[in-house]
């Protein structure tokens, strides 16, 4: 795939705190790439600095054959974590306006907006002001005018904050659409299960640096190992006695199990005493947002680096 943006050797520092270390990833076209991190990891210095809001002080950003300062701000669909629409605007009106700060042909705009408009559930408010509309109408308004000049490369910061389970849903569907047709995706969010659903490939910061850097499934075969979730009145040191568990969570009658790297699971469980109580067994391997928890807390520490890219 065609590499749409560059990004070597990002640093940055804000006095004598240094924010970014040595940040490096490549978002190819028709790709939608997670930047993920707890807060105060870097994200959002990586993204302003991508946006030109604010300049490294180390490595290069480049667009195209294009270097940070001189990226064409129509080539580039932007959607920040802080809103900003203007409050006594027509929804119409802002998103135009949106589009001829993008030199956006105005027609062509409208029809647009109109068909987007519809496509999120706000037909018929073209004429409402912003400062009637719900959190969630306003956040799909600000979607709207993050992609009506159809950029090639799109920023999401946040994307699904404000938002009921149905937008998230017609958000989530959307994204994956544009991506289909073509445009670059870099999507930074905190709710681990859209971005399961939602990407193709994962870059996580931690403490400024690159701490993952590959496919959901390179990640899921480094990080995520089994776990074996059962439902049966059991004692914990039992559990915690059997062959390839790394530890045991337990609530009441359901106790989690979670598993070795190196276990066979067919073989696990044949091994399994028949004292236990089993009312339900379930095999699956931990979530996404159980690895950026381990990871944020150093959990796995011993494989701390990068799940790197064929």
């Amino acid at each position: 795939m065609v590499t749409i943006l560059s990004v070597e050797g990002l640093g940055k520092s804000f006095k004598q705190t240094q924010i970014i270390q040595n940040i490096s990833f490549n978002v190819r076209r028709g790709e939608i790439m997670a930047i993920l991190g707890p807060n105060g990891a870097g994200k959002s210095t990586t993204i302003r600095n991508i946006m030109g809001i604010m300049y490294p002080d180390e490595g290069t950003i480049n667009f195209h054959n294009y270097a940070a300062g001189e990226i064409p701000r129509n080539k580039i669909g932007y959607l920040p974590e802080e809103r900003g629409l203007y409050k006594n605007v027509k929804v119409m009106d802002m998103i135009l306006y949106l589009a001829e700060l993008k030199d956006y042909p105005i027609k062509k705009a409208r029809e647009r907006a109109l068909e987007y408009l519809a496509k999120l559930g706000l037909e018929g408010k073209e004429k409402v002001s912003v400062e009637e509309l719900s959190k969630g109408m306003g956040q799909k308004v600000q979607f709207i005018g993050s992609i009506i000049h159809e950029p090639e490369l799109l920023i999401l910061d946040e994307p699904f904050s404000g938002l009921d389970p149905v937008s998230q849903e017609v958000f989530k569907n959307e994204i994956k659409d544009l991506a289909s047709k073509g445009t670059a995706i870099l999507l930074s969010s905190h709710q681990m299960n859209m971005v399961e659903e939602v990407c193709d490939r994962l870059f996580m910061i931690h403490r400024g640096q690159k701490v993952i850097d590959g496919t959901l499934e390179d990640v899921k075969n480094q990080y995520a190992n089994f776990k074996c979730t059962i439902r049966g009145k059991n004692d914990i040191s039992e559990l915690e006695r059997l062959t390839h568990v790394n530890r045991v969570e337990q609530k009441g009658d359901v106790s989690v199990v979670y598993l070795s790297p190196d276990v066979v699971v067919p073989l696990w469980l044949r091994q399994l005493p028949e004292t236990l109580d089993i009312q339900e067994l379930a095999i699956d391997r931990i979530s996404l947002h159980e690895i950026f928890i381990d990871v944020a807390s150093d959990k796995h520490v011993e494989n701390e680096g990068s799940v790197m890219n064929a």
